[in-house]
């Protein structure tokens, strides 16, 4: 495999950084927004240089994760909303259920970016045994 199969080249210029791949949905080698087909689906490959994406293992840590920090937050929150406020629970419902709904998505279609560019940017992969 040749080094723009593997990952970057040393010598490569105008591709976005991390923060930018995971705000955006931008292409890890080329910068095009191409990164995403669907909501947090990533497309099977670049539309502009052909960047296959789905050698990339990003996995379910991500969702695992901020499931479990974005549901601790809001149920901190909705915890001090009701000590201080003590609304009814349909306020509850129509505050909190949108509201961790759009975090987790927004939050998960981040992560699963910056992993896909880390994971890029240092030529991961899986492991090789050396007789293959």
């Amino acid at each position: 495999m040749s080094d723009t199969e593997n990952g970057p080249n040393e010598g490569s210029q105008g591709q976005p950084g991390i923060s930018s791949v995971a705000l955006f949905g931008l292409c890890p080698r080329c910068g095009g927004k191409t990164l995403f087909d669907g909501l947090v689906r990533f497309a099977p490959r670049c539309r502009a240089c052909g960047l296959d994406y789905s050698r990339f293992n990003v996995g379910d840590g991500p969702a695992a994760f901020l499931t479990l920090i974005i549901g601790g937050l809001i149920a901190v929150l909705a915890i001090w909303l009701q000590l201080a406020v003590e609304p009814p629970f349909w306020v509850h419902v129509v505050l909190w259920v949108p509201l961790t709904t759009a975090l987790v998505i927004g939050g998960l279609r981040a992560a699963k970016a910056a992993l896909l560019a880390a994971e890029y940017n240092r030529s991961a992969g899986e492991g090789r045994l050396k007789d293959e």
